[in-house]
């Protein structure tokens, strides 16, 4: 009986009934496209973050930063002469990013805290090679002067010396940056490489620790033409490439992977790194183990991920501020608004149905089966909403990642991080780049979680009770003799 009446009436009132899932579709189906989108910003900054230091890492940790004035200061090159004029001059020197070193035993201290999973030592290093050659001039006699260099009768000159001027010559000179992380080979599990997917070759073997062998960046390899089996050469050292790497974000951490030992020598710091990646047992406890780590690590600058997040600017960090403000509180209003129309629309309804009703209670229908038989109906018309808000939605959704709008996420000054101190931002290139301005392109995707799904299929129940409790409140204090005097 209660579902052959509650077939008739929603059949008999469809008008009404599709107003209300209308309504109810709007506001839950806004729901489903704010958070699909709030859940793609979250993940295009999360890509951001891991192309600064890779995958599954919670937090760095470099120097502290050097007080101003201190450190070393600018490159300075030096060429040897050579007797032959065209003969092509070369000078490169290995700098470490930011010029600020720990030395590895930290990598073990750091290890040992509470709440550390596991920590690895990275050095970041930037070369800058100079190639080119001088050229000498020719020297161009003015008319009139003879080999001797005495002038003529009526020439000006009589001093001896040639006349004239020297013409054609300089220098030219190309110079070249590029980027070298020393990794540690037997823990690649943390640090920047991991963010990288190897597309050519292999990846460093545990035992290659001192070896000379390098993977480089694919974009990289392009650029200089490099392969697998050929050899780079680093301030005077040849490493064989065994792999080529491709960056995730499309934006790699370095140009070229040494081990750790070779890029320690390369640099003249033996024994020493530049950045410790460390990985949090909890993700719970992520800034309980950074104050653990400033406590007992001195002369340390702490960054987690959440500190780059707040040096995200560019149009991927006004989008998330949008989606995370503006779009929350307008689904909330919306959704708001739409419950009250159906609460409204419903009472409404019973309003209009009061000598049916009247009739019923009359018949022997007691309040309760009114007021259940209201809230059946309002049910099925949220559940409908629900139904057309999750289609409407879901297409919503599956229209943003089919479109893929590109943000761009620019990283800013951090004041410390991962560069490793002030200097770390004088030289693009390399782990230490979270110091320095980068900017990087992020297409935007709107994932739809199972999550969401049953959140919609919840906001669709609660938006059907609470029409129904407006309208069953409203169908419970009718008295069979009141209704029966009323007239539709």
């Amino acid at each position: 009986m209660f579902f052959t009446y509650l077939r008739r009436e929603l059949r008999r009132r469809r008008k009404a009934a599709l107003v209300v899932a209308s309504g109810l579709a709007l506001g839950i189906a806004l729901v489903i496209v704010v958070s699909s989108v709030s859940t793609g910003m979250s993940r295009a900054q999360d890509k951001v973050l891991e192309s600064l230091y890779g995958l599954g890492t919670d937090m760095t940790v470099t120097k502290a930063a050097a007080a101003p004035g201190s450190g070393e200061g600018r490159p300075k090159f030096e060429f040897d002469a050579k007797g032959d004029d065209d003969a092509t001059q070369s000078s490169d020197r290995v700098m470490v990013q930011g010029f600020q070193t720990l030395a590895s035993s930290t990598v073990t201290r750091i290890g040992g805290q509470n709440g550390v999973a596991g920590a690895v030592g990275g050095l970041s290093l930037n070369v800058m090679k100079v190639d080119g050659q001088f050229k000498r001039g020719e020297f161009k006699q003015q008319e009139g002067t003879g080999q001797s260099g005495r002038s003529g009768p009526g020439e000006q000159g009589g001093t001896g010396q040639p006349q004239g001027e020297v013409r054609g010559g300089g220098a030219s000179f190309d110079v070249n940056s590029y980027s070298v992380y020393g990794t540690d080979v037997t823990e690649q599990n943390l640090g920047p490489l991991t963010s990288s997917k190897i597309t050519k070759g292999r990846t460093f073997k545990t035992s290659e620790t001192d070896a000379k062998v390098a993977v480089v960046d694919s974009a990289y390899a392009k650029e200089k033409k490099l392969d697998t089996g050929k050899t780079v050469t680093v301030h005077g050292t040849k490493f064989t490439i065994v792999g080529v790497s491709t960056a995730d974000s499309g934006d790699a951490a370095a140009n070229l992977y040494i081990p750790l030992k070779q890029a320690q020598t390369l640099a003249d710091s033996k024994d020493k790194v530049t950045t410790v990646y460390v990985k949090a047992a909890d993700s719970q406890q992520i800034d309980q183990v950074k104050s653990t780590i400033q406590k007992n690590v001195s002369g340390t600058t702490v960054t987690t991920s959440a500190d780059l997040a707040d040096t995200v600017s560019g149009s991927l960090s006004t989008a998330s501020d949008l989606a995370a403000g503006v779009g929350k509180w307008l689904s909330i209003v919306v959704l708001a608004a739409a419950f009250l129309v159906a609460g409204l629309l419903t009472s409404s309804a019973v309003s209009r149905r009061v000598r049916e009703f009247g009739t019923l209670k009359a018949l022997g229908w007691k309040s309760g089966r009114v007021t259940r038989q209201v809230v059946g109906e309002a049910l099925v018309n949220g559940l409908l909403g629900g139904v057309l808000g999750i289609g409407i939605g879901l297409a919503g959704a599956y229209l943003v990642t089919a479109i893929s709008p590109t943000l761009t996420a620019q990283l800013g000054s951090s004041g410390g991080g991962m560069g490793g101190g002030a200097g770390g931002g004088r030289f693009m290139g390399g782990p230490g780049r979270a110091a320095a301005s980068k900017t990087l392109d992020i297409a935007l995707t709107a994932p739809v979680s199972l999550s969401v799904i049953l959140t919609a299929v919840g906001l669709a129940v609660a938006g059907g009770l609470i029409a129904g409790g407006f309208g069953g409140w409203r169908a419970s204090r009718l008295r069979p003799a009141d209704a029966l005097r009323r007239v539709e």
